[in-house]
């Protein structure tokens, strides 16, 4: 016999809730049991007498005892039929009980839970899908105390739960309340029968209307649970009116959405019928709608512009579309939406290009100093449309860090070539239908932003620049830069598909300029579709002659000063470049003029003096101490210190690379911030230093009890690149032979194991770093020779340039024999 763990007159513990599925009936969560439904015994109670009573399991359903109420089970377990049929031949009682897991085919006592329902068995229906149906009346509550049998059907002995009433009075008071809960309820409700609460109203106990206004209520299986194991009356009314509360909430909640749904469907429906009904009388009358007018416009547009075939035919098919809808429908918005931008594209016109080169080479002039390249190739371009006038636009594409004038570059050559300048922006841009645009299906929807541009500039052929093609991102919308390779490739881009339009536009008559910082974030594929032309920035020479001819002008007549009203010499410029600022362009130049002449504005606002000058020593007090100091050269010649140069995004810069031996095991220490890169170039260096003790003149030195230590100073800033290691072979080699290092001799050029010495970039970069710092010789790969044509007249004249292609070679130049 199974012996429930909890029969022996304690209070049961709380059922755990867990989550139920149907049949035999339907799904549930298991309830919290509270302590009053323990038994109240004392030593001198009498026990009750024990029912034996065969046990239907019940699946997420609950029987309340209700007396002259019935309700419906189906059944289809084995050990349930044969309980139903082992009460029909005996006198038709049963015990129905919920299980706490309703996914067990197979329980016992352990599974049910304590409080369940005694029943009379009404009636026994066979249904065709071989389940039964059977009808019983809950008569009371019971407790399933232990187990008699579980062949061929599960059989308890239970004892009679019955009411506790200890605050008779509470729970009388509580009666109104729960019948006006219930009968709104009942009103709100499409579900719960008026016949429910006629059945409440003529309930005469407290304990019965929880269990009437609870077994009519859609709840929870577990709420239905707890209610009926609550044994004390005005706790168990005391849980319906907070169900009943909550309830009303959650329907009234639902009225107001459902009233507010009917009242638009409704005035939808009103102004549906009263636009027909207008249409109708406007059409009796013979006279013309807002709508037909709007048609009307549609036709002369498309008949009196020339368009594309294309164009011209499915533009007639949607103008039969919207004459067939309603006008206010939202598909006749947006089939008029897509007729205002299919009939607003430029197709065909265009603006008549200059040919003039010496015209245009003036307008490129007077706007950018330097970029020679640049004015070159548009130049070649000019040249190339007076031969050819069905010649393909370039596809450009400026790269430069920021303030190098990438952007307004692309405003000069519209300038130049008299065409319309449209830009668009790509930074931060991840969806791919931004370029392509989103389909006519969507709410809402409209072309990318190439064919939004190409209407607003208003012609086929302008100037088209794309900003910032290298912060284009990607995720689960698409990769925006995949769909810029059609719109950037002169073999696709004149029959362009944008998902809005879903017509073939042509691209290939505008000049597509695409600017971008690095080319490092681009696709391979989509960097071989463009021209690129490389802006490294501006060395010091430039950015002096750009604040001269552009700058300090353009911030007087800015600020209100007359034209010359601050004058700037040239010392002074060199010092904010120097000191104020670091950058590739000339942002920050341009600020630190306009700082200094808003302070002169406020002089000449206070008085009517005019006419200043700024001189060098007068930057400081208008700007503060210097924010930055550039490289120079060492003061002396010295042993195991060797200068080298490298290129920053604000252009060339020196650094000393310095060595220092000292006894050890052989360990070899880099600091300074150094790359991957740049150990290796160091770790070469070294390489080669021991390979050639013998012939340098060292072979005595014990490498393996010497620390080498290899430093480069500004420790903060990272540093990378092989441009270093001719420099850094040249201070070990000092280091070993105790011999020193020029001071007017600055190095670049990367090595190999075998000394040879190999070409790197920016020469153009080091080598104004190293003119700035008044070092006159400049040590560099013989492969790099080419790279000196760049170089200004005056700095090629006043340095001396020595190509070496070895390490033999350098050392000659470098070391001080004496």
């Amino acid at each position: 016999m199974n012996i429930r763990e909890n029969d022996n007159l304690t209070p049961p513990s709380k059922p755990s809730k867990k989550k139920q599925t149907s049949p035999d009936n339907t799904s549930t969560a298991s309830p919290t049991e509270t302590s009053a439904d323990a038994v109240d015994l004392d030593a001198e109670t009498q026990l009750p007498s024990e029912i034996n009573l065969p046990v239907l399991p019940l699946r997420g359903e609950t029987l309340f005892p209700i007396p002259d109420s019935v309700h419906s089970f189906v059944v289809g377990r084995e050990k349930s039929v044969a309980a139903i049929e082992e009460a029909l031949s005996k006198d038709r009682r049963i015990l129905l009980i919920g299980q706490q897991d309703p996914e067990l085919e197979s329980v016992d006592l352990n599974d049910l839970y304590e409080i369940g329902t005694e029943a009379s068995i009404v009636r026994m229906l066979k249904l065709p899908d071989g389940t039964t149906s059977v009808l019983v009346e809950g008569e009371r509550r019971l407790r399933a105390v232990n187990t008699i049998s579980e062949q061929p059907f599960l059989r308890v002995a239970s004892w009679p739960v019955d009411d506790l009433d200890e605050s008779p009075q509470v729970a009388k008071d509580l009666m109104p309340r729960a019948l006006d809960l219930f009968h709104r309820v009942v009103e709100l409700s499409d579900s719960i029968p008026e016949d429910s609460y006629i059945r409440a109203i003529n309930t005469e106990t407290p304990g019965s209307l929880a269990d009437v206004v609870a077994a009519s209520l859609p709840l929870l299986p577990d709420i239905h649970q707890e209610v009926l194991e609550i044994r004390e009356v005005s706790e168990r009314l005391t849980l319906v009116i907070q169900v009943l509360e909550e309830e009303i909430r959650v329907l009234e909640l639902e009225e107001t959405v459902r009233n507010g749904v009917r009242k638009e469907v409704e005035k939808d429906q009103r102004d549906l019928i009263l636009r027909e009904q207008l249409r109708t009388i406007t059409k009796e009358l013979g006279e013309p709608n807002a709508q037909s007018a709007e048609i009307e416009a549609f036709r002369k547009k498309l008949n009196s512009r020339k368009f594309p075939a294309a164009v011209i035919e499915r533009g007639l098919k949607d103008i039969e579309r919207l004459s067939s809808m309603p006008q206010g429908s939202p598909e006749a918005s947006m089939v008029r939406s897509y007729l205002e931008w299919l009939t607003e594209l430029p197709w065909k016109k265009r603006s008549r290009d200059t040919t003039n080169i010496r015209d245009a080479a003036k307008i490129l002039a007077s706007h950018h100093h330097g970029l020679d390249r640049v004015k070159e190739r548009l130049l070649e371009y000019i040249a190339v449309r007076r031969l050819a006038r069905n010649s393909r636009s370039p596809i450009l594409c400026f790269v430069g860090p920021p303030g190098v004038g990438k952007t307004s570059l692309g405003r000069s050559i519209a300038e130049a070539l008299s065409r319309k300048f449209v830009r668009v922006s790509l930074g931060g841009v991840r969806d791919e239908a931004e370029i392509r645009g989103h389909r006519m299906t969507y709410i809402g929807s409209m072309p990318g932003r190439i064919l939004q541009m190409m209407r607003r500039a208003g012609t086929v052929n302008p100037v088209f620049m794309i900003d910032e093609v290298d912060k284009l991102g990607m995720d689960f919308r698409g990769d925006p830069s995949a769909a810029l390779l059609e719109v950037l490739d002169p073999e696709q881009n004149h029959t362009f598909s944008d998902h809005y339009i879903e017509i073939p536009y042509d691209l290939s008559r505008a000049i597509f300029i695409a600017t971008a910082n690095t080319l490092d974030n681009l696709p391979p594929a989509l960097v071989d579709r463009m021209e690129v032309i490389d802006l490294p920035g501006y060395v010091e020479d430039e950015k002096v002659a750009i604040a001269e001819k552009f700058l300090i002008e353009r911030e007087i007549i800015e600020h209100g000063l007359q034209s010359g009203g601050v004058k700037f010499t040239r010392g002074s410029i060199v010092r904010i470049i120097r000191e104020y600022t670091q950058e590739a362009g000339v942002r920050g130049l341009t600020r630190s003029i306009a700082t200094i002449v808003r302070k002169h504005a406020v002089l000449r606002a206070e008085s009517s003096e005019q006419g200043w000058e700024v001189g060098e020593s007068d930057v400081p007090k208008h700007l503060g101490p210097a924010k930055f100091r550039f490289g120079m050269a060492e003061a002396e010649d010295s042993v195991a210190v060797a200068t080298a140069v490298f290129n920053t995004p604000s252009g060339g810069d020196l650094a000393p690379i310095e060595v220092i031996l000292a006894p050890g095991t052989g360990q070899v220490e880099l600091t300074g911030l150094m790359g991957n890169i740049m150990q290796e170039s160091a770790h070469a260096a070294l390489t080669y230093a021991r390979a050639h003790a013998s012939r340098l003149g060292y072979k005595d030195v014990d490498f393996s009890k010497q620390d080498v230590h290899v430093h480069v100073p500004s420790g903060s800033l990272p540093k990378e690149g092989p441009s270093a290691g001719l420099a850094m072979a040249i201070a070990l080699i000092s280091a070993l032979t105790k011999k020193k290092v020029r001071r007017d001799v600055i190095l670049t050029g990367e090595i190999t194991l075998q000394g040879r010495v190999l070409p790197v970039g920016s020469i153009k970069a080091k080598v104004l770093a190293a003119h700035r710092a008044g070092i006159g010789k400049f040590v560099m790969p013989k492969s790099n020779r080419q790279d000196l044509v760049d170089l200004p007249e005056h700095v090629r004249k006043q340095m001396d340039f020595v190509e070496v292609a070895n390490l033999n070679d350098a050392l000659s130049q470098t070391i001080c024999l004496a």
